[in-house]
């Protein structure tokens, strides 16, 4: 069983938490994120266009390229992250560019090599998978498909046709950190994706408290945070990691007595 695979199954929903790579001290902040109990790691690969995102990430995305980031920076970034932590699932999510420039097949043996995990590209759909999937999964790396509000029932088996994993459900159409769609909305989301598949369902996008993340663990596989971990890393500077690892303990606790709840 992959690292991705066994941290959807500890018997509660996986906490999956976000970070921009290269914005602040990125290997630190990656520290106190499984210091305090996420159970998967996206790290973010900086695009000067990342249209998916909301200003927080958008913001986090030009601190890091103005500081110089590169390709091969991330991928360092993941492989030190291997080595200090060998069983925490890595994810690099970002756009097709930075993805696809040198290659698909580069790209995915580097981040193979790097200890990566799965890989989320925002601006490949999946009728252009030959793009990059086939390297990703010749490399062993999970391709983790979006699904949205406005996936219907028509177009929902092209985009887990080739999915593994798991499947991030996008819970707002929009852009992240701005919003949070209604509870109910979610649940109707997430016995449709289930009723799909057998991939674990996560959800994100303006997923902030705990109480939130409490009531999505309830019905999902996977609560996905990002905007807030990145706005403190933005506010706090040198002392970010200290910060993220309070909140994400927050966080990490809520969702872990979810299910204990139901029970």
């Amino acid at each position: 069983m992959s690292r991705l695979s066994q941290a959807f199954t500890k018997g509660h929903a996986a906490l999956v938490t976000f970070v921009t790579a290269g914005d602040g001290d990125t290997p630190a902040v990656l520290d106190a994120l499984v210091a305090a109990g996420a159970d998967v790691i996206e790290l973010g690969m900086p695009f000067t266009d990342p249209m998916a995102d909301g200003p927080a990430i958008q913001a986090a995305n030009i601190r890091s390229l103005v500081a110089g980031t590169t390709t091969a920076d991330i991928l360092r970034i993941a492989r030190d992250f291997r080595a200090r932590h060998a069983d925490v699932p890595l994810v690099l999510m970002g756009y097709a560019n930075p993805m696809v420039r040198r290659g698909a097949d580069w790209f995915a043996s580097a981040a193979k090599e790097a200890g990566v995990d799965g890989v989320i590209c925002v601006d490949i759909p999946p009728e252009e998978d030959e793009a990059l999937g086939p390297a990703l999964r010749r490399s062993g790396i999970d391709l983790v498909r979006l699904a949205t509000p406005t996936t219907d029932v028509a177009r929902l088996p092209q985009v887990l046709d080739g999915a593994s994993g798991f499947v991030y459900y996008v819970s707002v159409a929009g852009i992240t950190g701005l919003q949070q769609a209604a509870q109910g909305s979610i649940e109707d989301a997430v016995a449709r994706l289930k009723a799909a598949t057998d991939l674990p369902i996560a959800v994100g996008f303006g997923v902030r408290t705990p109480d939130q993340a409490r009531e999505i663990a309830r019905v999902a596989d996977g609560v996905v945070v990002g905007s807030a971990i990145v706005e403190l890393v933005a506010a706090h500077g040198r002392d970010a990691p200290a910060h993220v690892r309070t909140y994400v303990e927050g966080l990490a606790a809520a969702v872990r007595a979810a299910r204990k709840e139901l029970a």
